[in-house]
């Protein structure tokens, strides 16, 4: 994102971004629930979230001297991985989705998408009311 938008901004844009691919992946077990043979997948969503954020600063590289080179920077692109559920029990045609856990999952995620838009949208609202104040 470009130097106007706070690092807040930046995380909130990240989660949308990986919120919607984790509903990809939690409705395409929904999909194939009838499915035989087909093993549910899953997405380490918090892991990837924090990678693509680095929370903790430790990824990131740093100058402590003028003289250094300028290294790093933000637009390093980090995916989630996607594997398959252990967790999944096997179904007597093969198939280890649990509808009830997907739907679950599904309207957790989309809450949590919606929260995060709300919020980018009042954030960018405070932006325009500042913009236009003066006028």
């Amino acid at each position: 994102m470009s130097e106007m938008f706070d690092k807040t901004t930046s995380a909130l844009s990240t989660a949308l971004n990986m919120r919607l691919l984790k509903h990809n992946v939690i409705s395409s077990n929904i999909a194939n629930a009838e499915t035989p043979n087909y093993h549910a997948k899953k997405i380490d969503f918090e892991e990837a979230l924090s990678r693509a954020l680095d929370i903790d600063g430790l990824r990131g590289m740093s100058t402590s001297h003028g003289d250094h080179f300028a290294v790093g920077g933000k637009s390093t692109k980090v995916s989630p991985d996607i594997y398959e559920n252990p967790e999944g029990a096997i179904n007597n045609d093969g198939n280890t989705v649990d509808l009830e856990r997907e739907m679950s999952s599904l309207a957790e995620n989309t809450i949590m998408y919606r929260a995060a838009l709300q919020l980018i949208n009042k954030k960018l609202a405070a932006l325009r009311y500042a913009i236009t104040e003066n006028r």
